[in-house]
């Protein structure tokens, strides 16, 4: 079983990278929320405050109100990224 984890992907339609990671966590039995960001470029502007980024997908892993971000694009970055913060085993 899973450590109690938040995860929140940053996302728009039509972005098929963000579409695969939200199938990924699907997959995985990881519940998330989706904050849209395609008709609402203020929401740009907090990822590149937070995370100096402007695009998607981007997804916070944390808990507690503490999280760490994935903003490299590919499905490898993400597995690491729960490797580290969702053991196999607990």
């Amino acid at each position: 079983m899973a450590k109690n984890i938040d995860v929140i992907v940053w996302s728009k339609q039509g972005c098929s990278y963000c579409d695969e990671v939200k199938t990924y966590l699907q997959q995985q039995g990881i519940s998330y929320k989706t904050v849209d960001i395609t008709h609402n470029d203020a929401f740009r502007d907090i990822l590149e405050v937070k995370y100096g980024v402007r695009y998607v997908p981007v997804v916070e892993i944390g808990s507690n109100g503490v999280f760490k971000a994935v903003t490299e694009i590919g499905l490898e970055h993400l597995k690491a990224a729960l490797a580290v913060d969702i053991p196999s085993h607990a």
